[in-house]
């Protein structure tokens, strides 16, 4: 807001330091909760050849000179991902990482350019594993943060209650009467789907244009109330890092963690073929040309290990996010020691 104090004012910091305090104590405890099972904490390096290749992520750019003044493009990540799994590739089994990342064209009252991910792997293990973390985590949280209620905009859930899992399918069908594995591939019929329940579809719109459309309108606001909630088996074309399911190879090896209506925690069943993992990646950033006029280098590097990477799971929780549904607060930077300041 124009004219509103610094975050650094005293008074607001007096405001803010509660939910700063809760963050400190949440940090520390999750912290403790991948020690005891025997997780290694990671660092992974900001600075990154490719920040991603998903087309609707957007990465901040940067410039590295060398010692011989030779300048090479680099990015900050908008992800540790890749660094991860090359540390998967490398012979660890079970890691973490509280991540600082970075993301343009994201503002709002849960986005933010710069926070904190929190990302963690289990080599060798289903992803299924990965439900049962999210259910210890937002426990953990809790505890941490003093707290038997998750709260936002009026919405509440209680982190100690059996997660609610449903298949991306089911929810399509029970919040807008779509079914939704018989458009797949078929752009036009899941255009009329939405149309016929009154969901705004424009011409130009992709088959994937619709099914987020969809997903934010009609699913994404039912999800997590009174309960967290687990929205499981996502179309493949929607999972460009997850492995197909062994049972149904149109949906994927991805769910995401819903509390409060906010999605907080993005999981994969890992895909290990470097050659599809390639052919994805250049079809994202076939759309991401189409759509902003701009594309991404591919981390040939991150390719060559995933050759090499073990079957594995791993899942990318947004920290901030929690920490503000812990706390009660409204916006992220209420949660965030100094956040990023927008230009006067």
């Amino acid at each position: 807001m124009s004219g509103a104090p610094p975050w650094w004012s005293p008074h607001v910091h007096a405001d803010r330091r509660p939910f700063l305090i809760a963050r400190s104590r949440i940090a520390a405890a999750l912290r403790a909760f991948f020690s005891d099972r025997d997780f290694v904490e990671v660092e992974t390096a900001i600075l990154q050849r490719s920040p991603g290749n998903e087309a609707h992520l957007h990465a901040l750019a940067t410039e590295l000179i060398g010692s011989d003044a030779t300048r090479s493009p680099l990015y900050l990540h908008t992800s540790p991902e890749f660094a991860c799994k090359k540390l998967l590739a490398a012979g660890e089994a079970l890691l973490f990482t509280f991540a600082r990342v970075f993301r343009n064209r994201e503002r709002g009252a849960l986005h933010a350019p710069e926070f904190t991910m929190l990302e963690w792997y289990r080599a060798n293990e289903p992803y299924e594993s990965l439900m049962r973390d999210c259910a210890d985590v937002l426990a953990a949280a809790a505890e941490a943060a003093h707290t038997k209620v998750f709260r936002f905009r009026g919405l509440s859930a209680d982190p100690f209650a059996r997660i609610e899992k449903v298949t991306i399918a089911e929810a399509f069908l029970r919040f807008s009467d779509i079914d939704l594995l018989t458009t797949l591939d078929d752009r036009d019929a899941l255009a009329a789907a939405a149309r016929a329940q009154d969901i705004r579809v424009a011409d130009d719109d992709t088959w994937s244009d619709i099914f987020s459309r969809v997903l934010v309108e009609r699913i994404e606001p039912n999800l997590g109330l009174g309960r967290p909630t687990i929205l499981d088996q996502y179309p493949t074309v929607e999972a460009a890092l997850a492995r197909p399911a062994a049972h149904d190879p149109r949906v994927a090896e991805r769910f995401e963690l819903y509390v409060c209506g906010v999605e907080i925690a993005n999981a994969f069943g890992e895909l290990t073929d470097a050659v599809e993992q390639r052919r994805r990646f250049e079809i994202e950033m076939a759309e991401k040309q189409r759509v902003y006029g701009e594309r991404y280098p591919v981390d040939e590097d991150f390719l060559a290990a995933l050759a090499q990477m073990p079957p594995a799971s791993g899942i990318a929780l947004g920290f901030d996010r929690l920490v503000m549904l812990a706390t009660g607060a409204a916006r992220i930077d209420q949660v965030q020691w100094t956040p990023v300041v927008e230009p006067r």
